[in-house]
């Protein structure tokens, strides 16, 4: 890519799952599986026998959606909802699901992610739309003890894919047909980062150039600092505190940013799951580039810029503080990047 461009180097990781693959970049990033376009209403269709279970399942991920209803099967189940929601959740025999939605299965960019499940509770199989809400339904139906059987290539293999990092930036793919080359290079490790291009600007890509445009135009960036062993609430608190000086709420938030010394602490990641943000990581050479305003210790003991607002500028799209950085409780340093 050219050198003209204004690049802040992510690549992505899941933000319930630190453990995943991130690529050799300037960070990385967290985030629940998605192109931008999450299942929100969910259909569970069950058989009549089934449907303690189904009761089961809307209890303990209802919370998660804004809609989730159990249907009785019948045989034309499926064609009569298919539109009406984004995910369904077949409580049946995959083979079910399978000869009853394939004729109504047409791009997988408009149709509904579909999930089967057992009535024991112990798989939960993405069929179709795994990154368009199926991986992440599947996700939360591991909290009921389902293991989630993932087969997107790149999830197989312990990596995210583009569509997921879209997700952890709120964005979106402008271009799906180019995620097959794309996936394909976070497969082989070949990808890099993702380079964010501010305009007004004119762009030429290729047909292997995936393109991601946000979903907002106005969100604020979380960047954070934590102590070791954070406990999620603290952070939260800390999030939802700094947020209220500025009028805004967490539903305000592009993403959360901090370093990549604070890759695999647990409570931030819980944290950011809870409201639904991603979790960028930047390098150390990034922050450097970005050194906020504020005095900061950790420069003088182990040569880090401040986390929070080296993040905060780096990770906002104007590069500009709207709040410079707060300690809350001793544990948790937040500042606001725009």
């Amino acid at each position: 890519m050219s050198t003209e461009t204004d690049d802040t180097d992510t690549t992505e990781r899941d933000a319930s799952d630190a453990s995943d693959d991130a690529n050799d970049s300037g960070g990385h990033c967290s985030t629940p599986d998605s192109d931008g376009e999450v299942a929100e209403e969910i259909a569970i269709i069950s058989f009549e026998r089934k449907l303690d279970t189904a009761e089961e399942i809307a209890e303990g991920i209802g919370d998660e959606y804004e809609t989730i209803d159990i249907v009785e099967y019948h045989g034309d189940v499926f064609a009569e909802l298919w539109g009406e929601y984004d995910c369904f959740v077949g409580l049946m025999a995959s083979g079910i699901a399978m000869r009853k939605t394939a004729p109504l299965l047409d791009d997988k960019w408009d149709d509904p992610a579909i999930v089967v499940v057992d009535e024991a509770l112990t798989w939960a199989i993405p069929i179709t739309g795994g990154h368009h809400g199926a991986n992440q339904v599947a996700h939360d139906l591991s909290k009921l003890g389902a293991v989630p059987a993932m087969t997107t290539a790149s999830e197989a293999a312990g990596k995210q894919g583009v569509e997921s990092k879209a997700k952890a930036l709120d964005t979106h793919v402008v271009n799906g047909d180019s995620t097959v080359a794309t996936n394909l290079a976070v497969l082989n490790e070949e990808l890099g980062p993702v380079a964010r291009l501010d305009g007004p600007r004119a762009v030429l890509v290729g047909d292997d150039v995936t393109v991601l445009k946000r979903n907002a135009d106005d969100g604020v960036v979380l960047g954070t600092g934590t102590v070791s062993g954070v406990d999620a609430a603290q952070v939260v608190d800390a999030w939802e505190r700094a947020l209220d000086d500025l009028d805004l709420t967490v539903d305000d938030v592009d993403f959360v940013a901090t370093g990549t010394r604070k890759e695999g602490e647990e409570g931030l990641y819980e944290a950011a799951d809870s409201i639904g943000a991603g979790v960028v990581l930047f390098e150390k050479e990034t922050l450097e580039r970005f050194e906020g305003p504020s005095p900061s210790r950790s420069k003088e003991l182990i040569g880090w810029p401040g986390i929070a607002e080296a993040s905060a500028i780096a990770g906002g799209r104007d590069h500009e503080l709207a709040r410079e950085k707060e300690r809350f409780d001793d544990a948790v340093t937040v500042a606001v990047g725009r």
